[in-house]
């Protein structure tokens, strides 16, 4: 059983503080790491592979620390996000230049393995320069697991896979979590997590904004405050109703966007008022558009919380 430990980590690059000082602990089982693109999810990555060292705090494997050693390196396989890739070799071999660096007894063998367990048998004598995005992916995926690691960490690996790839790969993943292995990937999108991670760490501008499983974290989002842009047939009588219910908390009349600018602290009450209050005063409504969703504004306010 293999935990990797955030203790007080920051990064930072000249000016520009990637990571604020963030404490988690990854336990074995699949986490999802979630939040928007620029949150420092990948430079958080980095440097739990060891791949960057922290600027403050340190990043342990099991108590010892990653950066600089050897010893930890053996246990960690990692999956990058970038692109770059020795194109003009095969799949197979660079799969196989990877066992050979990890100095495996039998790297042939280690390298059939780690392609057959992605499915990339089939194009294993291919250049990687003749590959999609999804079978580069599941290229770096056999190149991190050829030498059978105790820890997986993926950033974004979704991307660029069909339906077919992504569930081959959450199937994959999910297997690798019950079997004990410490398995940690990142995600801007919530329903990815969702679909696989038993627990999640959410970051948002370099800090931690979060912690807990699916459920916890989604009531977070819900019972935050939203925003609604409305349109109506009587937008003074739609304002005066819902204004008077606790539900509501402040209107404005935008009047560029001739509509209304709602905002409601109880969500699943507004969404039951919001009807009733157009039905019972006849007043027939044009637009109901949220106008707070994106996971920025969303992921800002966790971390305001």
């Amino acid at each position: 059983m293999t935990t990797l430990t955030i203790d007080h980590v920051s990064r930072w690059f000249g000016n520009v503080v990637a990571v604020n000082d963030i404490t988690m602990s990854i336990d074995p089982g699949v986490t999802g790491l979630l939040g928007p693109n620029g949150a420092g999810k990948s430079t958080l990555i980095n440097m739990m592979g060891g791949f960057l060292a922290p600027s403050a705090g340190k990043v342990s494997l099991d108590g010892r620390q990653v950066w600089r050693n050897e010893d930890s390196y053996r246990h960690i396989g990692i999956v990058p996000e970038r692109e770059s890739m020795y194109d003009f070799l095969t799949g197979k071999e660079f799969v196989l230049a990877n066992a050979e660096l990890h100095g495996l007894p039998d790297p042939g063998a280690a390298a059939r393995r780690a392609l057959a367990t992605v499915e990339m048998e089939y194009a294993e004598s291919r250049k990687i320069a003749t590959y999609s995005k999804g079978m580069r992916q599941r290229v770096k995926m056999a190149s991190a697991l050829v030498h059978d690691p105790s820890v997986l960490l993926l950033d974004e690996p979704f991307n660029g896979m069909d339906p077919r790839q992504r569930m081959q790969l959450m199937e994959l993943l999910r297997r690798m979590g019950e079997d004990g292995r410490t398995v940690l990937f990142s995600s801007h999108i919530l329903e990815e997590v969702e679909q696989l991670a038993d627990h999640i760490e959410v970051v948002v501008a370099g800090r931690h904004a979060a912690s807990g499983n699916f459920r916890e974290i989604r009531r977070l989002m819900t019972d935050r405050p939203h925003r609604y842009l409305l349109r109506s047939s009587d937008d003074r009588a739609l304002a005066a109703a819902l204004i008077a219910d606790p539900s509501t908390a402040g209107i404005e009349v935008d009047l560029a966007e001739g509509a209304l600018r709602v905002q409601a602290v109880d969500f699943p009450r507004f969404t039951e008022l919001l009807p009733r209050v157009a039905r019972e005063h006849g007043i027939r409504l044009l637009t109901v558009s949220p106008s707070d969703e994106s996971l920025e504004s969303v992921f800002s306010y966790l971390v305001a919380a």
